[in-house]
């Protein structure tokens, strides 16, 4: 197992999140933040005040372009109207995930993902739940340095 990893094993509660899904070729993932991140701006709690979630349903290494899914979102305390803004709620479900908190660079957190996945479930005695790896984005660019951003990583399990 790679030691450079501390995984630990932590509740995490039922959150309410808004949701942007992307879908279709990774290259195109930065149109998508562009839009969530105005739709934030003019109708979502800033990520001063509302945690900023990524839901991680494909490898884009793996994935057929076309076939690559994922979600952009932040935690809100309320419904939000989807007919108009193609934000929609989803729940991140209560229960157990691994956890690693990762400083630094998002170039490394594909490793770190496909550690958790490889490596630490196959030697574990948990079965995945059904629902995706997520990464909490605790800070990111440009409110910090590259090498300084947080992301929290979870990978559920039962």
């Amino acid at each position: 197992m790679n030691k450079n990893f501390f995984v630990e094993i932590v509740e995490y509660p039922e959150t309410l999140i808004a949701v942007m899904e992307h879908r279709g070729s990774p290259h195109l993932l930065g149109q998508t933040i562009q839009k969530f991140i105005a739709w934030r701006k003019a109708n979502g709690p800033p990520p001063s005040k509302s945690k900023t979630f990524n839901l991680v349903y494909d490898d884009p290494n793996t994935t057929a372009p076309e076939d690559f899914r994922f979600d952009l979102a932040c935690s809100t305390n309320k419904e939000v109207d989807a007919t108009q803004s193609g934000i929609f709620n989803k729940i991140i479900p209560a229960g157990k995930c691994a956890f690693i908190r990762h400083i630094g660079s998002d170039d490394a957190l594909g490793a770190l993902v496909d550690f958790l996945y490889s490596e630490w479930l196959q030697e574990s005695d948990y079965e995945l739940r059904d629902f995706p790896v997520f990464f909490h984005r605790v800070s990111f660019f440009p409110d910090v340095p590259e090498n300084e951003m947080i992301t929290d990583v979870y990978l559920p399990f039962q």
